[in-house]
């Protein structure tokens, strides 16, 4: 395990909890650290990738930007799960529903994550894999979601590599009751197993694929927290 910062990261060994929140918006990420850390301390800024460790109720805690897509995910979640000794990775971000019983503002937790990328062949198996979230992690969300009274869906969601899809044939995903689209989930799961830790991704529904419902860039960034909430709770 490294002792000193990595590429794409800043901190020292010991810097960073054991336990990380995760959002790809940096700015998302600085609104959870005033919203809910105690004497938080700027552990990264490289790259204008913000971390920031602190304790909430006592518990230490980070949180931590991660970017936009597979790649980027791939590079932090993989760092910190193998270079700075974390355990768990909760991921809080924004997905486009892709199911008529979901709208704009409710939760969806990944219990799995499909994916159009061909990230899992840098592990070379003989077959298939499926990335599913830590099981404990799973159900104590939904928990907490049931006990703060928040709309909530448990399920798969489809990791996409591409933004702007031409030929995304999204009915044949919403067929397969897929719940909602994003573009980092696969990654942080698949890292997860790798390295034997523990993954969990809670989405807020911005926009819908479907219904054409959409959110702003400052609604995405500064009202998300309920997911935030239930992620926070299971610290």
């Amino acid at each position: 395990m490294a002792t000193t910062p990595t590429p794409h990261i800043g901190a020292k060994l010991g810097e960073i909890a054991e336990t990380v929140i995760m959002a790809g918006d940096p700015l998302r990420v600085k609104l959870m650290a005033e919203m809910f850390l105690e004497n938080a301390v700027l552990f990264n800024n490289v790259r204008g990738m913000l971390g920031y460790t602190g304790t909430y109720k006592g518990k230490r805690v980070s949180v931590m930007g991660h970017g936009m897509g597979m790649p980027s995910m791939g590079i932090y979640s993989y760092e910190l799960f193998n270079f700075y000794g974390v355990k768990t990775i909760i991921r809080v971000g924004s997905a486009g529903a892709i199911q008529g019983s979901l709208h704009v503002g409710d939760l969806v937790i990944a219990q799995g994550a499909c994916t159009n990328s061909n990230y899992a062949a840098s592990y070379e198996l003989p077959g298939t894999f499926a990335p599913i979230a830590n099981f404990d992690l799973v159900r104590r969300a939904a928990d907490s979601c049931d006990r703060l009274g928040f709309k909530y869906s448990v399920g798969n969601v489809l990791t996409s590599d591409v933004f702007y899809n031409e030929n995304s044939h999204v009915d044949k995903w919403t067929n397969m009751g897929v719940l909602a689209i994003e573009m980092e989930i696969a990654a942080l799961y698949m890292n997860a197993a790798r390295s034997g830790n523990r993954a969990l991704a809670i989405c807020t529904i911005s926009d819908h694929v479907l219904t054409g419902e959409e959110t702003t860039a400052e609604e995405r960034q500064n009202t998300f927290t309920k997911m935030m909430e239930v992620a926070f709770s299971l610290i």
